[in-house]
């Protein structure tokens, strides 16, 4: 296995559809910018809860890890 050195950056995704749809929010534009995204990991998930005590809107927080070139 090939040595890797990482870059990790935070992204906070949201989306009124739920947590995963956040998570893609955050990676599908992370990985238009950067290149060489391998991997997250979640570090927060917060809510809005609207009237009625429903969910309203999901917010994500997670670290991104991408390899350096050489």
């Amino acid at each position: 296995m090939p040595e890797h050195v990482y870059k990790v950056v935070e992204l906070v995704g949201s989306s009124p559809q739920g947590i995963d749809a956040a998570i893609q929010t955050a990676i599908s534009r992370a990985g238009a910018s950067l290149r060489h995204l391998r991997w997250f990991e979640v570090t927060q998930i917060r809510g809005a809860v609207g009237q009625g005590g429903k969910v309203e809107h999901t917010q994500v927080t997670l670290k991104a890890g991408f390899t350096l070139e050489e």
